[in-house]
């Protein structure tokens, strides 16, 4: 049985948990990496995609994440700050399409650099939101 430590995950929207958790898998740069209780203290960095965290009730959580940041604390607490969390099976899987569509269409355009990044950015949060949708509906 694992120990549980303290998780908070922040989003512009507010506060989207806050409790205990045993285990938490996040997108990083190179790949999945998963934290658990007495982890090294650390921040890191968050790419686009799903996250999972399970409680001490041993159920799994998932949501779909935008970049941000994770940092491990001395105490064990981990605190996750992104610009958006959802759940699945909030997702409105249309606009989730709709989105999509604009960003590729973004992309076959003429950008500057930043443009570009931004279209880029834009194109992965469909992507992860669109994957992360048929989640919701098992």
């Amino acid at each position: 049985m694992a120990s549980a430590y303290h998780l908070t995950i922040v989003a512009c929207s507010g506060i989207f948990y806050d409790g205990e958790c045993e285990s938490l898998i996040f997108p990083g740069t190179d790949g999945q990496i998963e934290v658990l209780n007495h982890h090294e203290t650390m921040t890191g960095v968050i790419e686009i995609g799903e996250i999972k965290y399970r409680t001490p009730d041993q159920v799994w959580h998932y949501a779909i994440i935008s970049d941000g940041l994770l940092t491990v604390y001395k105490d064990g607490s981990v605190k996750l700050v992104v610009y958006s969390c959802e759940k699945p099976e909030d997702i409105d899987r249309f606009r989730a399409q709709e989105a999509l569509e604009r960003a590729q269409e973004q992309l076959r355009q003429k950008q500057s650099i930043q443009e570009y990044h931004i279209s880029a950015a834009n194109l992965a949060r469909a992507m992860a939101r669109l994957k992360g949708a048929g989640k919701g509906s098992n």
